[in-house]
């Protein structure tokens, strides 16, 4: 079974990919949570190698999920309520941003989960196309409805994780940080990601369209 994509760009940037995660088990500061967290990422890094070489998939959707799969290997590496994003952020530019916003927890967690219905939901869109043979309208509709009900199904099973392999650390596992509407809006974060991503691909293919009417040229 052949896990490296054939391309010459995909195969550069997955073996990035697997080089950050490789580092990321490099002195992690929770070490009995990294197979935990690491688990979904390797096996979906595995399928994106496998599924490359069956199907056709653009360079730009492979470079979405490819940084999907990083930003969450970061999450994993420090746990998504514990990334330091604010020392590396004074470090680079004297900023921190928790206090220059008045954010009362680490937003890391919402940053991921907003990305992956940025970053995934056009690959989504673009295999029902291609390979389902959809219209590009029903496509969209479908890659929407798609990342709410994942982000939705992954709350769950994160849950299940939690409660049963790790109910006294349930709460740093799950990265609720005292939100009890953390689940919700998560998943409302994918899905609003999931329509300015789509939105924005509409009105890109729109524009293009009308360019291709204006000069003549066949659609």
């Amino acid at each position: 079974m052949r896990i490296l994509p054939r391309d010459r760009f995909q195969r550069s940037l997955f073996i990035l990919f697997l080089v950050c995660v490789g580092a990321s088990w490099v002195r992690p500061p929770y070490m009995q949570f990294l197979l935990m967290q690491h688990v979904p990422t390797i096996l979906a890094g595995l399928l994106l190698g496998y599924l490359s070489n069956r199907f056709s998939i653009s360079r730009l959707s492979f470079t979405s999920i490819t940084l999907f799969l990083m930003l969450h290997t970061l999450g994993a590496r420090y746990l998504y309520s514990y990334v330091p994003y604010d020392a590396w952020f004074e470090t680079l530019l004297g900023i921190n941003i928790t206090e220059t916003f008045g954010f009362q927890r680490n937003h890391y967690d919402r940053l991921v989960h907003f990305s992956y219905g940025l970053l995934l939901a056009v690959p989504i869109q673009e295999f029902e196309r291609r390979h389902m043979r959809l219209s590009f309208c029903l496509s969209s509709v479908l890659a929407i409805e798609c990342i709410l009900a994942t982000s939705a199904g992954y709350e769950l099973i994160e849950w299940l994780v939690a409660v049963v392999f790790t109910p006294e650390w349930a709460d740093q596992f799950l990265g609720h940080q005292g939100d009890m509407f953390d689940g919700q809006k998560d998943t409302a974060l994918a899905t609003a990601g999931a329509i300015l991503s789509i939105g924005a691909l509409a009105l890109i293919t729109r524009w293009q369209a009308d360019e291709r009417t204006a000069t003549g040229i066949p659609g």
